[in-house]
């Protein structure tokens, strides 16, 4: 994701934890994530728009092995 929005600012949360014993969970973890970044390339996009590159980005992931994710994607100055 770097090499793609070279983000000022870049956090990548692994949530499992919190959800052992619901749908998607798999021992040892890394099926929940939250994602949060800050990018110049968001300045002018919808949220929508800037979810929907995030995910294109992880599709491969989204895919094979992260059953949810959040992600709060900002642009630079925003709060």
């Amino acid at each position: 994701m770097t090499d793609v929005f070279a983000p000022d600012h870049l956090e990548v949360i692994d949530d499992s934890a919190r959800h052992e014993g619901h749908a998607g969970h798999r021992p040892g973890g890394e099926t929940h994530f939250i994602v949060k970044i800050v990018a110049a390339e968001f300045a002018g996009l919808s949220r929508v728009e800037r979810q929907r590159r995030v995910y294109a980005v992880l599709a491969h992931e989204l895919r094979a092995h992260i059953h949810a994710l959040q992600v709060e994607v900002k642009a630079p100055g925003e709060p």
